[in-house]
């Protein structure tokens, strides 16, 4: 199998052939941080991202050699005022996806808050992050250059807060319909709960999966744009220990114009 690898700053950035291999090269390492923790502190503290994107790393990652009864999880983000146990809701999505298949030590669902309660939700979730401090967080991007809700025109690189309430943009809900989360743009809910790029920065690990042809635009301009809001994840370049794995797919308009210095390599069969 051929690999393409190089380092864009502080993030080592991996391309494989198809989204199987993709995911599960990005499985073992989350597998390798889950681990280390248990060893260093007898338990490990791991947040998730909620997207079709990680579906291939979610499934090899429930087959990783971890003992889950050691891991707490955590949401990265949840829409607000869908009905509970809503379908695309993004509790649903990891219950369905990774949290009931699996004997978790404890898992903290963002939960869906009533519109008037979503700050106050904010805060006591910012404050169980503050009590159980993540050793891994599993991201996503989005269309649109996303790091969990941080949309361009709401992300702050230096946001005070560890989880906000966050206006969408169109694009990001457009993403969600693209995703087969909605049936229409007018069904997808306005507003979320999201942590920040702070909280995302602060985690000491992060493992970055990014499939697909729609991203392509956004992986270009997070590996050779400047680091702006204009795309937040960007900021992932200044990550001390961030990950992103991409397929073939995602990673096509990052070779253009050879500006990258993509390593080609061979690993296994």
């Amino acid at each position: 199998m051929t690999v393409y690898q190089t380092k864009i700053e502080n993030l080592s950035v991996a391309v494989y052939p198809d989204r199987a291999r993709m995911g599960a090269a990005a499985a073992q390492r989350a597998g390798e941080v889950i681990r280390r923790a248990m060893e260093a502190r007898g338990e490990a503290n791991v947040i998730f991202a909620a997207a079709p994107s990680q579906n291939e790393m979610l499934d090899a990652l429930a087959v990783q050699d971890i003992d889950w009864g050691k891991v707490r999880a955590f949401q990265q983000d949840e829409y607000i005022g869908l009905p509970s146990g809503h379908p695309a809701g993004f509790g649903s999505y990891l219950e369905e996806h990774i949290f009931r298949r699996l004997p978790f030590k404890e898992v903290c669902y963002m939960g869906v808050p009533a519109p008037e309660r979503a700050g106050e939700r904010c805060a006591q979730y910012a404050a169980l992050l503050e009590r159980y401090p993540p050793d891994l967080i599993l991201l996503g991007f989005g269309e649109n250059g996303h790091l969990a809700f941080n949309d361009p025109p709401v992300a702050d690189l230096g946001d005070p807060e560890r989880v906000k309430v966050v206006e969408l943009e169109e694009r990001c809900r457009l993403q969600q319909v693209h995703d087969g989360c909605f049936a229409r743009l007018a069904d997808v809910p306005t507003h979320a709960m999201t942590l920040t790029l702070s909280a995302i920065m602060a985690a000491p690990a992060a493992v970055i999966t990014v499939p697909g042809a729609r991203k392509a635009d956004a992986v270009r301009a997070a590996l050779a744009g400047p680091v702006e809001t204009a795309c937040p994840a960007s900021i992932l370049r200044q990550h001390p220990n961030a990950r992103l794995y991409l397929n073939r797919d995602s990673a096509a308009k990052a070779f253009a114009g050879g500006k990258l210095g993509w390593q080609r390599i061979k690993i296994g069969r």
